[in-house]
């Protein structure tokens, strides 16, 4: 594995470096240097400190694992690979996202998953995320564990707004969520459920935790409604 000091490196300076180093690498005291990995396809890397907007954009494969918050934009336009972070993420995580998993031990910030696309990327966050959550949801799987939120709920305002595809799994009480009329919260089907275990026991695996206790719930899926899509609120009569 191959050692690189961040600390004094410009955003360009430090991924010119990530370029010309090995297939594994540990990038350690990383003070906010942005679009780190972007475009990466093949490369294993492990992050201390806090990573800077862009984490992992257009990631192509790979694997990203931050010991630490990252800022915003994680994992934008990704089209394969995973991104683990070992703390929090900031807003616009999975912005546009193609293809790959993002674990987030912690929270999420504003309109994560926003216009995540239909060729099954997963987003799956341990604590709460922001305001318009799923935002324009085309596609892929959201998963919102609700751990350690101090009795907040999920998630904030405005979740699932225009969506039109994918899914957005909560796990815990998810009464004092306010969803859009074009969408339709409901208990997971037997094909949900056996989407939805492999994703918890894979974040119990990275960051600790009881698998089968979490999977006890109560989790419930929003989806598009079909009888009332949000393309009748834009249709001409």
């Amino acid at each position: 594995m191959d050692f690189i000091e961040a600390s004094g490196l410009s955003f360009s300076q430090l991924n010119e470096t990530i370029r010309h180093a090995g297939k594994e690498c540990r990038i350690c005291a990383c003070q906010g240097q942005r679009f780190i990995a972007a475009g990466m396809s093949s490369k294993r890397l492990e992050i201390d400190g806090i990573p800077g907007n862009a984490l992992g954009a257009y990631l192509g494969g790979g694997s990203l694992t931050v010991n630490g918050n990252a800022q915003d934009a994680v994992g934008d336009t990704m089209n394969g690979g995973s991104i683990v972070v070992r703390g929090s993420v900031g807003d616009t995580a999975g912005y546009a996202m193609r293809g790959g998993e993002i674990y987030v031990q912690g929270n999420a910030g504003y309109r994560a998953g926003i216009h995540m696309k239909a060729y099954q990327p997963v987003i799956v966050i341990g604590g709460r995320a922001g305001s318009f959550l799923g935002e324009y949801q085309a596609g892929g799987t959201i998963l919102v564990l609700g751990l350690h939120t101090d009795g907040k709920p999920a998630a904030g305002y405005f979740p699932c707004t225009g969506q039109h595809g994918g899914r957005v799994i909560f796990r815990g009480d998810v009464s004092a969520i306010r969803f859009p009329d074009q969408v339709t919260p409901h208990p997971p089907t037997e094909e949900e459920t056996a989407l939805l275990r492999p994703l918890v026991e894979r974040w119990c695996a990275l960051f600790g935790g009881d698998a089968e206790a979490l999977m006890d719930g109560p989790f419930t899926v929003v989806t598009p409604d079909s009888k009332n899509p949000y393309r009748q609120m834009y249709a001409a009569n």
